[in-house]
């Protein structure tokens, strides 16, 4: 297989956010989903709406999410539509919970673990779209990244049950961890495959805590930014950016590495790799 472009800038600004995706040569095409993380309640670690104006005006993007399936301000459609109004999405971009009206399936036949991926119904509302991660840690998966925004980001409330309980909902917080790993491939490579060429990938790494965005209380970044990265392959992306945290000379990395290895965060790009998402052989290209 062919080395995956991915391309770096490491000073992050909202207009590096558009060298990086202009470096895609890929122009996304008719009415354009924008994924992103709206951010839980009180978390301070989020990608702000203001930061990422200029690249989501600049594909003509409408910002998606999906609702979540824990407590907090995002597990209903009505709540979650008060947290967009309060941190502001609302006020810059046309926004849209893709779960409040219900959900769809993708169907993924050679599936590792889940053959059905269940996702907002809106997505067939979208023509192509842009998933701008927030890279960082994260209490389940190890890390969060490309991988993680396409499978659990893009399903259903339903779905990210089904997803964590590897494919029995009921067990959404028992399941065995690495089939909860494996089958967040399997449902990024359904979305993958549903948008083939017409979906694009830009992993941020600033603000690294350990934590998630979607915790309400996360702990402070451990690691000093380290710059934008973009592919059209979320495999290689993902690999990108661990591969940059284990280089980094931060001695915060340490804290970040901890959190990767002991959820077996890499298990995910290796299963993706094997349902052939993408390539972990990837070339870097800086853009500086």
């Amino acid at each position: 297989m062919e080395k995956s472009k991915v391309y770096f800038i490491k000073e992050v600004t909202d207009y590096n956010l558009i060298r990086v995706y202009d470096a895609l040569n890929t122009k996304l095409k008719g009415r354009v989903a924008v994924k992103v993380h709206s951010g839980e309640e009180g978390n301070q670690n989020y990608l702000r709406p203001e930061f990422l104006k200029k690249i989501i005006d600049y594909v003509d993007g409408s910002v998606v999410e999906c609702n979540t399936a824990y407590e907090g301000m995002r597990n209903t459609t009505e709540k979650h539509w008060k947290l967009m109004e309060q941190h502001g999405w609302t006020k810059h971009y046309k926004v849209d919970i893709m779960d409040e009206e219900g959900q769809m399936e993708l169907n993924i036949p050679n599936g590792k673990v889940i053959k059905k991926n269940y996702v907002g119904n809106h997505l067939q509302n979208y023509d192509s779209m842009l998933v701008i991660s927030h890279f960082k840690g994260h209490p389940m998966g190890g890390y969060g990244g490309a991988l993680k925004n396409i499978s659990i980001g893009i399903a259903s409330s339903y779905g990210k049950a089904y997803i964590h309980g590897a494919g029995e909902p009921e067990k959404i917080w028992t399941a065995e961890h690495d089939l909860f790993l494996e089958s967040m491939a399997d449902a990024a490579k359904s979305v993958k495959e549903y948008f083939k060429d017409n979906i694009l990938f830009i992993n941020i790494m600033v603000n690294m805590s350990v934590d998630c965005d979607c915790c309400k209380v996360a702990e402070d970044p451990c690691i000093k930014d380290i710059g934008i990265l973009a592919s059209t392959d979320p495999v290689a992306l993902d690999k990108a950016c661990i591969d940059l945290v284990y280089a980094s000379n931060e001695p915060g990395k340490d804290h970040l590495i901890e959190r990767i290895e002991s959820r077996n965060g890499i298990h995910t790009i290796d299963a993706a790799y094997d349902l052939n998402v993408g390539n972990k052989d990837y070339e870097l290209i800086n853009l500086e």
